[in-house]
């Protein structure tokens, strides 16, 4: 039984030894009081679904734990009413717990007191079904009206298409997802097709429309480890009225009556932020939709364009230092390509700033593969607006070179080698020697595939040019390893590469190599000199460990222990 005696709750056990029952008392005043009023609850539970016949007590009942331990405030029983109630049928809660039908007692109504947290859903908090809404009915064509009554019935279709519904369930007000189908099908033909129709009065219902529909609370990854290359995104459920509204928006930017003086109104600053915030939507169709949006903004909103800089500066810098989980970074990356290709020459410091301070560190982490493609061009694209930059650039990627990863060398090799092909000659000279020390670490790798990519660079015609222009200060940065490599790596394609590398180095100035050659086999020599001279340094360092310890073992012997073979000799004797 489980009894409230005053404010003090006691669960009292009957139990059975040798054919007696005996009464338990369990004191639930202690500091653990919560977490015992929990445990009797999913006991109490637990028996009325093995016992029928167990009885639920109660007086003077001041606090009751739920199932879960949710707190219930303030449940009094009136004077008259019955202190036992029936139990209900296996598998039912009592009502005065939530659940099961009305045992036949008198129960008091429950105070507001705090509600159980509902399970997290993995949907989007913005379509959660209102089961009080009302039920959608289909409106007239918007080409079967005159042209007096157009608007009026468009402001109503907008409306009608901001009515959510639960794509959770798949047969759930399957009429009124049908009607807004249809209505929003409609919407998308009339404005990309029907001149006239974008007039000022219209252009709050549109946002208010699109508002409603995209801007959600995006739901977090189920799984926190999530990897975009293997594992499957969760997919958006409302994306069948998703989809239309972005095409809707898409048309409408893309219309001939679209009027940007009129839209900046509504498609101001705050409606960036929270269309950037989405994204972070792992569904990678939402993403492509937002990608051609906001470019479409970008080019119509020129009071924006700044804003919208900034911001994707302030989400990539958050990705970097703080969370390293953004989804759309790829998408972003792609948008910023353009919008760099489109700069005004010379470059204002805070684009400069931009690509110091968010592209090259964008390098360091983990996820680097998901996104490199595009980031390389935006890099490049730099590159190519002002050369000056490219000291920067690669001094930065040699900088957050890793170190561990061999996936993310061969994709820095491959953007290095981008970076080499648009390369001025005055701008190679100033970085040729740590460059090529790097590219000749990459060749040493044991990682074949690693060594192989660095190796592609002689077969760049491009690359091979400025080689050959600054041979005296290239080769003897790769030579020593390009030889010793050649005798010692495991992958014989490998060794096969470097033959082909070293004898283009002999074409390009046979004299440099010929006494590089000779060079490097002196220096092999004088090595091996050095490993002789130190090997014996060492063992006679070692004899003469040993003679120390002898001579120190015999001072240690007493004169007692000198005199004992003498005695025993001479004993012997006599």
């Amino acid at each position: 039984m489980l009894l409230w005696e005053g404010a003090v709750p006691v669960f009292r056990v009957w139990v059975r030894v040798g054919g007696k029952r005996r009464l338990k008392h369990l004191d639930l005043s202690s500091p653990t009081q919560s977490l015992l009023e929990e445990l009797i609850g999913s006991l109490c539970f637990f028996c009325w679904s093995l016992c029928p016949d167990f009885i639920f007590k109660r007086s003077r009942v001041r606090t009751l734990t739920g199932l879960f331990g949710t707190p219930r405030k303030d449940l009094r029983p009136e004077p008259s009413s019955s202190l036992l109630c029936l139990p209900p049928r296996p598998g039912q809660l009592p009502k005065a717990l939530g659940g099961g039908p009305d045992c036949g007692c008198v129960h008091p109504p429950l105070q507001d007191g705090p509600k159980a947290r509902p399970r997290r859903s993995h949907s989007s908090s913005q379509f959660r079904y209102q089961s009080n809404q009302q039920e959608l009915t289909p409106l007239p064509l918007l080409k079967d009206v005159p042209a007096s009554e157009l608007h009026e019935l468009l402001s109503r279709k907008l409306a009608q298409c901001g009515v959510m519904f639960d794509f959770l369930d798949c047969v759930a007000d399957l009429k009124g997802k049908e009607v807004k189908r249809a209505a929003l099908n409609e919407l998308v033909e009339c404005v990309g097709s029907t001149r006239g129709v974008l007039i000022e009065p219209v252009y709050p219902d549109i946002i208010r429309m699109i508002s409603v529909n995209i801007f959600r609370t995006l739901p977090p990854s189920e799984n926190p480890e999530f990897d975009p290359e293997e594992d499957e995104p969760n997919l958006e459920p409302s994306w069948p009225h998703l989809q239309l509204v972005y095409e809707f928006f898409l048309r409408f930017l893309e219309s001939p009556d679209f009027q940007p003086s009129v839209a900046k109104r509504y498609v101001d600053q705050k409606f960036v932020l929270m269309l950037l915030e989405l994204f972070d939507s792992e569904d990678p169709r939402e993403r492509e939709y937002l990608k051609t949006i906001l470019h479409r903004v970008y080019g119509k909103f020129l009071g924006l364009r700044a804003y919208i800089r900034k911001q994707c500066s302030h989400i990539f810098l958050r990705f970097i230092y703080e969370f390293e989980h953004f989804n759309g970074v790829a998408e972003l990356l792609e948008i910023l390509g353009s919008i760099i290709n489109g700069f005004a020459l010379p470059l204002k410091t805070e684009h400069k700033q931009f690509l110091v301070r968010v592209l090259i560190p964008l390098h360091s982490v983990k996820s680097l593969s998901v996104f490199h493609a595009q980031l390389a061009y935006c890099v490049v694209q730099f590159l190519e607006k002002d050369a000056t930059l490219t000291e920067h650039v690669i001094r930065g990627l040699l900088k957050y070179w890793p170190k561990t990863c061999t996936q993310k060398e061969v994709m820095f090799l491959g953007e290095m080698e981008e970076i080499l092909d648009v390369i001025e000659p005055s701008q190679f000279v100033k970085i040729q020697e740590p460059l090529f020390k790097q590219v000749a670490r990459c060749v040493s790798s044991p990682h074949f595939q690693v060594a192989e990519r660095a190796l592609y660079f002689w077969n760049n015609e491009y690359i091979l040019s400025l080689i050959e222009d600054n041979c005296h200060t290239v080769l003897p940065a790769v030579f020593g390893t390009l030889y010793q490599v050649s005798k010692e790596h495991w992958n014989q394609t490998i060794v096969s590469l470097i033959y082909n590398v070293l004898k283009t180095f002999m074409e390009m100035n046979g004299k440099l190599f010929d006494e590089l050659t000779a060079s490097y086999k002196l220096e092999k020599q004088q090595e091996q000199q050095k490993a002789r001279e130190r090997q014996e340094l060492w063992q006679g360092l070692e004899e003469l460990r040993l003679r120390r310890l002898q001579g120190t073992q015999g001072a240690k012997e007493t004169p007692l222990q000198r005199l004992t073979p003498q005695v025993a000799t001479s004993g012997g004797q006599s």
